[in-house]
């Protein structure tokens, strides 16, 4: 599809809600256009009527009419103005929530390509671009087209000459207009990839400022950010120089309009075929004349804009989701209550289909309800690979898994993660209130149930610190919480959610012993006496000591799995000989797997 007819279907699908405003918008333009048309009658009347000794009072009544009109126009484009803005606004708030809903359903490997940043420049930028596209691109156009057609009516109605000339003029004028109109676009288009790539840069390099700070990295980045500076600014100024050449067209065609309606005025008074008034009249429509196609040049220059803004929208919206519920069933499948059995049949994985290399080889397990499963293994091993393919955040490239005997592809991937609870050594917080940090914005639980889970999980002493309870802020990304008091957050949602799965991912490998302890009991809480099932990545020994089954993975591969006793008092298993040399050199199961 081109891009003029992408651009009117999402006219169509985002201003057809704002149709009632739309249409208001449209009477006003259309009436003050005619308003314009007004005023150099107005004007003429009054120099005429001047000269040919017309009475004071005429003059008066002339004078106060062009006032009148004057203010009647002030004031509807005020209104005007006011009305375009707040439609341009809804409209591009409605694009953004629907990219922005697209790009949060998106899958994994689609966000670790991009920056957020990047992504952030998309949906704001991009879209704001559409602003004036989506209010009153079309209205403008057609107003100052009937505009134009209104001004070469009045001069064809006063002299066929003067009609004539000024026709030969707009029609060149559109000429020179449509030639520019295609030079722009892509000059835009390169000036937005070009300030994507930069927000992306600084967004991903602000992050790590501390990171950079401490390795002594921080000059190489001011010079990667010039470079990026320079590229924005050479990119841009190639685009904001067609913009300004088209605006000195303009200025150059407004120049010859202005000597082409004095050049017919002066000769049709000379032969005595118009009056003073009338000279006015027609060099006032010239002017006027190029009023319109000023305004159709800026509608072009949005245009350009927009055409470049639609072209990388549309390539977002096309980006398709991966991971999608299949229906073959109806009503969907549920999920049972309670812990949830977990299998893998002959499951493998890879990241990219551009290399041959397996993540995951020909896994097959059975998990029973309620049993609590350890993962060990080197780093690259899998292990936090295999959590995710059961929270469906990939799909697997062979094989099948199955979550509470339902296979997790014919599963509606929210109902499947709403019954999976995951904590990972990074706790993402956000800048809100500790309620809504805990519940994840949902407001159904109540107040009660939240304090209930502090206390369970040995967070109350935090609580009472606090100097509005659960209204009280927290700063974005855990600023002024200990590790500890973040990974215990991150519990209290897992215990909020009440999952049947749980999956803990290393979530105290870097907290001191007595923090640890404070985490294990928050373990025993979520998993004990079978209440949910689970899967715990760790390298320390202490946290296996609670699993029921021990898996370790090799290359993506099981090298050895079965009953954390059977496999710890048998001295021919890999896990025995793990133990025993992590005992001997006071070592965690990473070090001596590494």
């Amino acid at each position: 599809m081109h891009q003029p007819q992408k651009l009117i279907r999402l006219l169509v699908t985002y201003a057809q809600p704002l149709r009632l405003q739309l249409a208001l918008l449209a009477l006003l333009i259309f009436t003050s256009t005619g308003l314009q048309l007004l005023n150099p009658y107005l004007i003429r009347s009054f120099i005429d009527t001047a000269t040919t000794g017309g009475t004071l009072r005429d003059l008066l009544f002339i004078a106060a009419s062009f006032i009148v009109v004057v203010l009647a126009y002030q004031a509807l484009s005020v209104a005007q103005t006011y009305l375009g803005e707040k439609s341009a606004w809804q409209a591009t708030n409605a694009l953004r929530t629907d990219l922005t809903r697209h790009c949060l359903h998106l899958d994994l490997a689609f966000h670790n390509s991009r920056t957020p940043g990047e992504l952030i420049e998309r949906i704001d930028g991009d879209v704001g671009a559409l602003a004036n596209f989506f209010s009153r691109f079309a209205i403008v156009l057609v107003a100052n087209g009937l505009l134009l057609l209104g001004i070469l009516t009045m001069l064809f109605w006063e002299d066929w000459r003067i009609g004539g000339t000024l026709l030969l003029f707009a029609l060149f004028a559109l000429a020179i207009t449509g030639a520019l109109r295609d030079l722009a676009p892509p000059r835009w288009r390169a000036a937005r990839e070009s300030l994507t790539n930069l927000i992306g840069f600084l967004e991903e390099r602000l992050i790590a400022t501390e990171d950079l700070r401490a390795n002594g990295a921080a000059a190489y980045m001011m010079v990667e950010l010039y470079r990026h500076l320079r590229d924005f600014l050479r990119t841009f100024l190639r685009a904001y120089m067609m913009m300004v050449t088209n605006f000195c067209v303009m200025l150059g065609l407004m120049s010859l309009g202005n000597v082409v309606a004095l050049g017919v005025g002066a000769y049709l008074l000379s032969l005595n075929a118009i009056t003073i008034g009338t000279v006015y009249l027609v060099f006032h429509y010239t002017r006027l004349l190029v009023q319109p196609l000023e305004t159709l040049m800026h509608q072009v220059n949005d245009f350009q804009q927009a055409t470049a803004s639609i072209a990388r929208i549309e390539e977002l919206f096309s980006v398709p989701r991966e991971i999608v519920p299949i229906n073959v069933v109806a009503p969907p499948l549920r999920l049972p209550p309670g812990p949830l059995e977990v299998e893998f049949d002959h499951v493998s994985f890879r990241y990219s289909s551009a290399t041959s290399d397996l993540t995951l080889q020909n896994l097959s397990f059975h998990l029973k309800p309620g049993e609590v499963l350890g993962l060990a293994g080197r780093t690259g091993s899998g292990k936090t690979t295999l959590t995710r393919l059961l929270a469906r955040l990939y799909d697997p490239t062979a094989g099948v898994i199955k979550v509470g005997g339902q296979e997790i592809h014919r599963l509606d991937p929210v109902a499947l993660r709403r019954q999976i609870g995951l904590v990972t050594q990074d706790v993402q917080l956000f800048q809100a209130t500790v309620r809504d940090n805990l519940t994840f914005f949902d407001q159904s639980i109540a107040d009660e149930q939240i304090l209930a889970a502090l206390r369970s999980l040995g967070l109350w002493k935090w609580y009472s610190s606090l100097p509005h309870g659960l209204d009280s802020e927290i700063a974005a990304g855990s600023v002024g919480l200990s590790a500890g008091e973040a990974q215990l957050l991150a519990f209290v949602r897992v215990l909020l959610k009440d999952p049947g799965l749980v999956i803990l991912d290393e979530a105290s490998s870097r907290l001191d012993p007595l923090t640890e302890r404070l985490i294990n009991q928050a373990v025993t809480t979520l998993l004990g006496n079978g209440r949910r099932t689970g899967i715990i990545i760790a390298h320390r020994l202490a946290t296996l000591q609670r699993v029921d089954m021990i898996m370790i993975l090799e290359k993506g591969a099981i090298r050895e799995m079965g009953k954390r006793e059977q496999l710890a008092s048998d001295p021919t298993s890999h896990f025995y000989q793990l133990l025993q040399t992590a005992a001997e050199h006071s070592q965690t199961l990473e070090e001596v797997l590494a």
